[in-house]
């Protein structure tokens, strides 16, 4: 086969992902973008301007509500990280045969249903006439009902649910890829299970950590089901305020540039994250 035939094939194969790239993505991009430096000045009438985003600066509840979406993601991020890599590590190295398969088709299980399924879930549990308040006060425990829904605690912990398994599955195939025998070696000169995991199996896993980190960043700081179910209407959200603009305010302009931001700002912090532990994303997308 030469090489024009090569280049054909090649085409070929990747024209139905760069088809839905640019459909999906890149054009409605753009198109945003060109709707965000808009500004509708007379019925029907519209202008380029930067009037948008001038609102969003000089607006403080709009960029304190990005500046705290974005703090409780990183924060969601940074536990989701803490409670999945036992968990990964347990199923990599601990495990062999059925029992691995078992526990890691129980981590899928979950997402199986839909997010919004598994977020009434917690509502259910969590309510004021829920499961736990109800079992509380069954058990003596309390004298009348609880409301645990509506507060940052319960976002979190909604947030870290939703997340845990992008954080799970690229930790878990990095650690499979881990020789024992380094391990083992590592014990034999004397280490100690702290320093093993400190110089052989973090970094070792270190591009499964910011696969996972920067999934789960992404998808925490674009969630909207979560934050409102379970923060309820004051649960300053970023994507709370898109939703505003486009669906009650029909505001597109201001909503298009809201979005643009977030996009803006996440993408900034990804690249910050990839800076700051010396990876690249090229290369962690290869080893994860």
């Amino acid at each position: 086969m030469n090489s024009s035939q090569t280049r054909l094939t090649l085409i070929l194969l990747l024209s139905p992902f760069l088809l839905w790239l640019g459909l999906l993505v890149i054009i409605p991009h753009i198109d945003m973008f060109f709707l965000s430096i808009r500004e509708k000045v007379a019925p029907r009438t519209y202008e380029t301007s930067l009037a948008n985003y001038a609102e969003f600066f000089t607006e403080p509840f709009y960029w304190n509500t990005l500046a705290r979406t974005a703090f409780m993601s990183i924060l969601a991020t940074v536990l989701t990280l803490i409670i999945a890599f036992p968990v990964a590590y347990y199923i990599a190295k601990m495990l062999r045969g059925k029992t691995k398969s078992i526990l890691f088709l129980l981590c899928l299980l979950p997402f199986w249903v839909s997010e919004l399924v598994r977020t009434f879930g917690w509502m259910i549990l969590l309510r004021e006439t829920g499961v736990i308040s109800s079992s509380l006060q069954w058990l003596g425990l309390i004298d009348g009902p609880i409301e645990f829904l509506y507060n940052d605690v319960t976002v979190m912990m909604g947030l870290i649910y939703t997340s845990m398994l992008f954080m799970v599955v690229p930790l878990v195939s990095t650690l499979d890829s881990l020789d024992d025998s380094l391990i083992e070696a590592g014990y034999d000169l004397g280490g100690s299970k702290l320093s093993i995991l400190k110089e052989i199996v973090i970094p070792h896993s270190m591009p499964g950590i910011i696969s996972g980190c920067i999934v789960v960043f992404m998808l925490t700081l674009g969630n909207y089901l979560t934050p409102i179910l379970l923060g309820g209407k004051s649960s300053m959200w970023f994507t709370g305020q898109i939703y505003t603009q486009f669906i009650t305010r029909f505001n597109w302009e201001l909503g298009a540039a809201f979005g643009f931001l977030l996009l803006i700002v996440s993408s900034t912090i990804v690249w910050l994250g990839l800076k700051l532990s010396g990876q690249t994303l090229a290369s962690t997308v290869a080893k994860s």
